[in-house]
């Protein structure tokens, strides 16, 4: 069958547009997240952290069904508009609430049923590449994963500025706006591509099932020290560096800046050597990246060391998605939902351990990351080797 080049298939613009909307939405809404609560809902760090968890956990229990279900039936599309307008309906509450239960309520309901939608994504996007017949899955999905990154230069920033201008009430009006966009888009433009088709199994699937573990394991600590970084950031720049909400906005608006060409050139990378590979190097960073933050005493600093946050970043959280599809190519949704389930996992973590370092101290956040991602880049060397052979196109 001739290889068709993934980013010329014609879904794939669409899913390029939804994949920004969707990190647009995200990077609006997550990152000042806690600053919402503990400023305008006068949370604790005890509430912040539950609030936090019980989201998590709450989009980690509705994304795994979903998963399961998108694999069996043909819903991918209609699955993916749903979640768009579950995100678009519940950041519009959080403009116009301001009751912590009735939020925590809204998360639970709504918001989780919007994390479903980066999962289908990618499950879509690795549909249309096996129906293409193209090889060139890192690369194609690392582009996806890249408009998330692109999401990200601007996104912080200008909440930084919608925050300073008409408040979380702009912010969360913004967001919501956004998610109905992404939902008019993959409604409009989109056909459901079917159920995934079973492919040939040369394994017991005991092979599969361990791997997936360990990298489930390795994925969720490394992650869950990015998680717990990124929503400490903030109060860190300004509680600790006496640094302004700007501030804070533009040093994650340049890490992402820096993901974008570190991500496409990992994604190509990734159809020349084993995925692994990369995935390992990400993990050898990961742990400098924590022990440069623990020693930062100005902004500056902060913002230089993005660039080694960014390695991480586009190393194991780009190219993990197509490392996670390989270990298991016949259960797409099965196998984006585990990738993307391991961030919730993080999420999990990152509240109670927000918590726990606004007691020491949000320097100390940077001091649970390290460790963190020492554990994170053991059990990824305990992960035996992927088989599979990435070949050019």
């Amino acid at each position: 069958m001739a290889h068709v080049s993934a980013l010329a298939a014609r879904p794939f613009v669409p899913l390029l547009t939804v994949s920004l909307l969707s990190g647009v939405g995200y990077a609006l809404a997550f990152p000042f997240m806690s600053l919402f609560l503990v400023k305008e809902l006068g949370a604790s760090p005890f509430a912040t952290g539950a609030f936090l968890l019980c989201g998590a956990l709450s989009s980690l229990v509705v994304s795994t069904l979903v998963g399961r279900l998108s694999d069996a039936r043909a819903v991918r599309r209609n699955i993916m508009i749903i979640a768009s307008i579950a995100g678009g309906v519940g950041y519009g509450l959080f403009a116009v609430i301001r009751t912590y239960w009735l939020l925590l309520l809204v998360s639970v309901a709504l918001l989780s049923v919007a994390s479903a939608l980066m999962p289908q994504l990618f499950a879509y996007a690795r549909q249309v590449l096996e129906r293409t017949g193209s090889t060139r899955a890192s690369l194609a999905i690392s582009a996806l994963r890249t408009m998330m990154s692109v999401s990200w230069v601007g996104g912080p920033p200008l909440a930084a500025v919608l925050i300073d201008i008409s408040g979380f009430t702009g912010l969360y009006g913004a967001a919501a706006v956004i998610c109905l966009l992404g939902a008019g888009v993959t409604a409009f433009t989109l056909t459901e591509p079917g159920s995934a088709e079973p492919t040939e199994s040369t394994t017991d699937g005991t092979g599969p099932r361990r791997e997936i573990a360990f990298a489930a394991a390795a994925f969720a600590l490394l992650q869950g020290a990015t998680s717990v970084g990124v929503v400490a950031m903030p109060l860190y720049i300004t509680d600790v560096l006496r640094g302004s909400t700007s501030d804070a906005g533009l040093v994650l608006g340049l890490c992402a800046a820096l993901e974008i060409p570190l991500m496409l050139a990992f994604g190509a990378l990734g159809m020349r050597i084993e995925l692994r590979r990369i995935v390992l190097a990400g993990g050898v960073v990961a742990p400098a990246y924590y022990g440069v933050m623990l020693t930062t005493s100005t902004t500056w600093q902060v913002a230089a060391a993005q660039v080694l946050h960014a390695t991480v970043i586009s190393a194991v959280m780009g190219v993990g998605i197509t490392y996670f599809q390989d270990i298991a190519p016949d259960r797409p949704g099965y196998a984006t939902t585990m990738y993307t389930n391991t961030m919730k996992v993080s999420g999990m973590l990152s509240g109670p351990l927000l918590a726990l370092s606004a007691v020491f101290g949000y320097r100390s956040a940077y001091a649970i990351g390290l460790v963190m991602s020492a554990l994170g880049l053991l059990f990824l060397l305990a992960t035996r080797r992927n088989e599979r052979v990435h070949q050019v196109a």
